[in-house]
């Protein structure tokens, strides 16, 4: 494998039209292609939104009516994997021979998922993440994932993965990864804090992979008069600030995090340096003691109902 130019693409969403904030990532996809970008990573909730400062209505014990007009607002912006907008980021990696992971709020039913696709050029729509374990207050607005979407994707550039915000802070979870060989550390996240950082260079590290990770750069004004939101009313407010980042598999920080706007950035990627990084810790292989610890994976999907 050749060394290669990848992607993070800080943006903001429009919560409220899911198709616009399609179109705009396929046009930053494309620009990011024509910078040579071959893997393109993009942020957490994306397409659907991130709802920050939002409380749904919902104090301990009760759920007021305008709560439930703001669930149903928010599920009205969600997608549906066979939908138009699914076909726009679709036509975008064929038309540009990248892979990208995409955040996406999925409707499935009436529940919602926080959801990471992963589009292949040569293929289209491959497959798929469900965060595992929603975050505090995310609970009442998502679906739990299980276990049979956490893929790892065997490209020419390396094994893409995608772990999903705080998922990154379950150690069994990274090790599921790690244990599938992923090279390609996909984050997209929503956590703008500078804790951020060493947190995805603590993974490279761990991993001894590239971890490349998203974040939106948003404000007020783009949420809307609709959008209730413990943060405020001002429009120039920064609701989330961005710190996208690229790392190389020894920790280096090789491009970001950026607090600056909504921008792209690239890196050159060598899939050379992986090897060389294991030379002295691979945590699933000869750093590894299966004598003293051993995790085991359930991948198989757990639907509610199952007619036999």
């Amino acid at each position: 494998m050749t060394p290669f130019i990848a992607a993070v693409v800080q943006m903001a969403s429009n919560p409220l039209d899911p198709m616009a904030t399609a179109r705009s990532a396929a046009a930053r996809l494309r620009e990011a292609a024509a910078q040579g970008a071959r893997l393109v990573v993009f942020p957490e909730a994306l397409i659907g939104g991130y709802p920050k400062g939002a409380s749904f209505g919902a104090p301990v014990g009760l759920r007021k009516p305008e709560g439930r007009a703001a669930f149903a607002r928010y599920h009205r912006a969600a997608i549906d994997l066979d939908g138009p907008e699914v076909a726009i980021l679709a036509e975008a990696t064929a038309d540009t021979a990248a892979f990208a992971v995409v955040g996406v709020i999925e409707r499935d039913g009436a529940t919602l998922y926080c959801t990471v696709l992963y589009f292949d050029g040569a293929r289209g729509l491959v497959g798929k993440h469900r965060k595992l374990m929603p975050t505090a207050g995310e609970r009442l607005i998502w679906g739990f994932g299980d276990g049979s979407t956490m893929p790892v994707f065997q490209t020419e550039m390396g094994r893409v993965g995608a772990v999903i915000c705080w998922e990154n802070y379950m150690p069994a979870l990274r090790m599921h990864m790690y244990a599938q060989g992923v090279s390609l550390y996909c984050a997209p996240t929503a956590d703008d804090r500078d804790t951020w950082l060493p947190t995805m260079q603590h993974i490279a590290m761990e991993g001894r992979s590239f971890v490349l990770t998203a974040c939106q750069y948003i404000t007020r004004a783009a949420y809307g008069p609709a959008h209730e939101s413990a943060l405020g009313d001002d429009p120039d407010r920064v609701m989330m600030r961005g710190g996208s980042a690229i790392i190389g598999p020894l920790g280096q920080v090789l491009v970001g995090p950026d607090f600056s706007g909504e921008t792209i950035l690239y890196a050159t990627l060598d899939p050379a340096q992986i090897l060389q990084a294991k030379f002295d810790f691979d945590v699933t292989g000869h750093y590894a003691r299966p004598d003293v610890f051993r995790l085991s994976v359930d991948t198989a999907a757990k639907p509610a109902v199952r007619w036999l």
